[in-house]
């Protein structure tokens, strides 16, 4: 299983959006790396979901539902989209600076490329997330 962080502005699709709507195409990422980030995910990879612009925090943890496909909007045929569901919404809120002040998350691509909508997070990061999250175990 892989781990992934991915971001959207509550304002234009919120963690209680997905949870309402139970499984979302996650489109529109056009950033080559992002999109690489997005082909290698597989069904039932978890990853952050993060409330960029206003929050800036992870809100909840959803799972990859379908793994990465054309986006049937793309007519360069070049981008892909996965499809997302919720798995849990955390206890707490993790936010963007409790990530910054701790020593252990300082390489994270959400703190070096914070304008990076889709990226990987790597095991170790995962689990202290998910503690500062009020999950025990992930």
């Amino acid at each position: 299983m892989n781990y992934w962080l991915i971001k959207s502005e509550p304002s234009e699709y919120s963690w209680q959006d997905l949870v309402k709507d139970k499984r979302k195409k996650w489109r529109g990422v056009r950033n080559r790396q992002a999109v690489n980030s997005l082909r290698a995910m597989r069904i039932d990879d978890r990853c952050f979901f993060y409330h960029s612009n206003v929050g800036l925090e992870i809100v909840g943890i959803a799972k990859v539902r379908k793994a990465a496909y054309r986006d049937s909007m793309d007519p360069t045929k070049v981008f892909v989209v996965v499809d997302l569901g919720p798995d849990i919404q955390l206890p707490e809120l993790v936010t963007l600076e409790q990530i910054k002040q701790h020593p252990q998350l300082t390489q994270l691509g959400l703190v070096r490329q914070p304008r990076l909508s889709v990226m990987p997070i790597d095991p170790v990061s995962w689990e202290i997330i998910c503690g500062l999250g009020g999950l025990k175990s992930s």
